[in-house]
């Protein structure tokens, strides 16, 4: 194995270029394949795990969703903060930050965006859940494509621009996980559910979310200042990617045809398995 990760970690250095030495020894971060076997074993996981609960019956899991759901509330909501105060504070440059030219705030946007990669990790048993609950409806090409993608490229970037220009979608895309994953909690329990008026707001929040990072991206290959612009075109593609399946999935959910699929399926971690299909709604991550 160890000489499998040095011959693999060697075409990588070979076709990336140099790894960012303060990251080196981080959990998961020295060697690419836990972070690829990870994946892969989510995938078989997706695919195998319906299969295994088609003759079961579904498990509730209403106490496991309120504490998971109000712990990643938690995580995301303290990764935007120290990501916001740490570039406000530190001065970073909104058009363009390069990745070694801020020391200290640096050093501090490493640690956070370590976290925001682990996460991602963390973010599997959104689909774990789904299967357990016999929810399958919510396992979408978009929701596999998000989860499985979103670890991966967040390994590279921990390796080779951990900081810097790389901050503005990872502090975005946590407010929006601060709304989501509160919203989904609090819906585990059904005395709280009519109370909750932002659900409406979620997919137009992903979408301002990815039009604000693609446009923040472009200010840096219009006005460079070092950061790589190999990586502000990778990311501008996956941003036009995400544009594209969250407004397919955002016109589905708000102009269903009669009968289609979407209009009737269920909506979320945090919805009961016995409410009505009528008042459930696809999920969009």
């Amino acid at each position: 194995m160890e000489a499998f990760n040095h011959k693999l970690n060697t075409y990588i250095d070979s076709w990336m270029g140099p790894r960012d030495e303060r990251v080196q020894g981080w959990l998961l971060l020295d060697n690419y394949p836990p972070t690829f076997a990870l994946t892969l074993m989510y995938l078989l996981i997706v695919w195998l795990g319906p299969k295994y609960m088609r003759h079961r019956q579904p498990v509730s899991c209403q106490g496991l969703l309120v504490l998971y759901n109000l712990a990643l509330t938690l995580l995301s909501f303290y990764m935007f903060y120290e990501m916001v105060s740490a570039v406000w504070q530190g001065g970073y440059n909104f058009y363009c930050q390069d990745t070694h030219s801020a020391g200290e705030t640096d050093t501090k946007i490493i640690n956070v965006l370590w976290w925001y990669y682990f996460s991602k990790v963390i973010e599997f048993m959104d689909t774990f859940f789904f299967i357990l609950r016999k929810n399958n409806h919510q396992i979408t090409f978009l929701h596999i494509y998000h989860h499985a993608s979103m670890l991966n490229i967040w390994w590279f970037v921990m390796n080779w621009v951990p900081c810097g220009h790389s901050y503005f979608g990872a502090s975005l895309n946590s407010f929006i996980h601060v709304l989501m994953y509160s919203y989904y909690g609090l819906s585990a329990v059904p005395a709280i559910r009519p109370y909750l008026w932002w659900k409406r707001y979620i997919t137009q929040g992903q979408l301002i979310q990815f039009f604000l990072t693609m446009s923040q991206t472009i200010c840096a290959v219009i006005w460079p200042c070092g950061f790589p612009r190999s990586w502000l075109f990778f990311q501008i593609f996956y941003m036009a990617s995400l544009i594209a399946l969250f407004s397919n999935f955002y016109i589905q959910v708000n102009h269903p045809n009669n009968g289609s699929v979407d209009s009737l399926n269920g909506h979320a971690n945090g919805v009961t398995p016995t409410e009505t299909i009528t008042h459930r709604k696809v999920r969009a991550d």
